[in-house]
This record gives C-alpha cells, sequence and structure tokens, in this order.
C-alpha cells in the first residue's frame, strides 16, 4: 500500500524526530519563524545550536517549494529529510541529509554550519521555550488552557 503525501511527510518527520531524540537534540514541530516561515522540526541541540529540518515527501514537494533557504537565517546549520525513495540528487549540497525508513532515520550528510548571531539565537531561543512550554500545558491540561485563551481573547 502506498503512502500518501501527507501520511509520507509524518512518517518521516516522526522517524527524523526520532532521530533528534537519538541524537541528544530536543525536536520541536511546525515552529513559526519570526520571517513568517514554519520550520517543520527545529532542533535545540546540546551545545545550544539550532538545526532546522525541512521534510520532504517527494519530488513534487521539494521542486514546488523553494522557501527552503529562508529557514538558513534561523537555524545554524538547515537538513532535509526524506525517505529512502526520494532521488537525493535533487537536493543541494548546502544542507545536510537525514534519511528516513519506516520508524527509523540516519543522518547520512552534516550539514555546513553557519552560526546564528548571539542576539538571534537568544531571541529564538526564547520563542522555543515558549512554544515548547504552552504545547505542554495544553497536554496535561487542555480544557485550562483552551479557556484561558478564550478569556483572553474576548478582553
Amino acid at each position: 500500500m502506498e503512502l500518501s503525501f501527507p501520511e509520507r511527510a509524518l512518517a518521516i518527520r516522526r522517524a527524523t524526530a526520532r532521530l533528534c531524540l537519538r541524537l541528544g537534540w530536543a525536536p520541536l514541530h511546525e515552529v513559526a519563524l519570526p520571517n513568517g516561515r514554519r520550520a517543520d522540526i527545529l532542533a535545540l541541540r546540546p551545545d545550544g545550536c539550532f538545526a532546522c529540518i525541512e521534510v520532504k515527501s517527494g519530488p513534487r514537494d521539494f521542486l514546488t517549494d523553494l522557501k527552503w533557504r529562508d529557514y538558513r537565517e534561523f537555524a545554524d546549520e538547515l537538513f532535509f529529510a526524506v525517505d529512502v525513495d526520494f532521488p537525493r540528487d535533487l537536493l543541494p549540497t548546502e544542507a545536510g541529509l537525514i534519511v528516513a525508513a519506516g520508524l527509523e532515520a540516519d543522518l547520512l550528510r552534516e550539514a555546513p554550519a553557519h552560526p546564528l548571531a548571539a542576539a538571534r539565537r537568544r531571541a529564538l531561543l526564547h520563542r522555543f521555550a515558549i512554544l515548547a512550554a504552552g504545547r505542554l500545558a495544553t497536554l496535561e491540561d487542555p480544557g485550562g488552557v483552551a479557556a484561558i485563551r478564550a478569556a483572553l481573547s474576548a478582553e
């Protein structure tokens, strides 16, 4: 049975998140960046650096989405995550490469480093922490968080 593009993207994202955890990175999905873009995965590494991981479900997904260059200014390293069937020669060599197969993924090519400025790193770390804490609060008390948000939006 062939997976749909959304199902394939979800499988790649899950396997990639597992890889991040194995590497000691803290992955956060669907992170809105200050430039209006949305990172599929933004991972905070143990050294305090950020890895942005763009998930591509197939060649069409990659060829029609040229926004990936916009993520570079908000990460120390940029990676593409694809599945084993993706034609890797399409991907630019100026990004790292993660390949997913089933529930597992491997980092096949390191990404070139382009360190963030200290002020941008601090702002991004703050954004990351607020988003992660908010998501955790929502998991622990969905009704309470919804009620507070509704009350705040009514003011």
